[in-house]
């Protein structure tokens, strides 16, 4: 499921980055410009991540990582999300939901890094 998952995060990733860099360059501000930018590319890495972490699964990786798994998509939901909303709207409470966002990355982490250890 997370290979999945990751694979349509890098696919959307790459599609929200190129259409923000050619569609949208001469319509947002810079500052909004770097908010996708920001968000693509933090979409991007996680998804690869995700792709790494559903792999390790699928060879019998420890069950800890469904969590990291959930935790890093809903990351990437929450943080990109909010920072691509932010972007097209200017609505700046958007911009308080993208921490949420990021402690679900930092969630991830520590749960992929405890699997880690727990696997040496």
């Amino acid at each position: 499921m997370f290979v999945v998952l990751g694979a349509f995060f890098g696919f959307l990733g790459v599609a929200l980055g190129a259409f923000g860099r050619h569609a949208l360059e001469s319509k947002l501000s810079e500052r909004a410009l770097a908010q996708w930018q920001t968000a693509s590319q933090y979409q991007l890495l996680h998804a690869v991540v995700l792709t790494a972490v559903g792999i390790w699964l699928l060879q019998g990786g420890p069950k800890l990582l469904e969590k990291a798994g959930v935790f890093l998509a809903g990351g990437t939901v929450i943080f990109a999300g909010s920072l691509y909303a932010l972007a097209l709207t200017g609505v700046k409470v958007l911009g308080a939901i993208t921490p949420i966002g990021g402690a679900g990355f930092l969630i991830g982490w520590a749960l992929i890094g405890r699997a880690g250890y727990r696997s040496k």
